[in-house]
């Protein structure tokens, strides 16, 4: 029911920054959630940044302060700016989405874009 594409990764040195975007494809007002995750080779996905139901957000303690999500109803993208980024960063970032809807939510996944920050 949702196709999502992120673009925006690449490689940058250490306290650049880059911004990622995540399209949609349809009206985000419909999504319950969207949100940032990232995927290390050999650890499991993690959450990075996410709008919740009322328009909250939550952010991995990790980005916090550096990190901001952030959303254009009217293209239906949902963007992650990263800021003074960190090796650590180094990750494929993926673009969620959940959709509430009676016996359960379905959870749509982007392909993932690669973000390699170099010291």
């Amino acid at each position: 029911q949702v196709q999502l594409v992120e673009s925006g990764g690449g490689l940058v040195q250490a306290g650049g920054s880059l911004r990622l975007s995540c399209v949609a494809s349809r009206s985000i007002f419909s999504i319950n959630t969207m949100g940032w995750y990232r995927q290390v080779p050999g650890k499991q996905r993690e959450l990075v940044a996410v709008f919740t139901s009322g328009d909250s957000t939550n952010y991995a303690d990790s980005v916090k302060g550096r990190f901001t999500i952030s959303r254009d109803n009217a293209k239906n993208t949902v963007y992650l700016q990263m800021n003074s980024l960190k090796p650590e960063d180094t990750a494929v970032y993926y673009c969620n989405a959940v959709l509430v809807v009676p016996g359960g939510d379905m959870d749509y996944w982007g392909k993932g874009t690669l973000v390699t920050v170099s010291s």
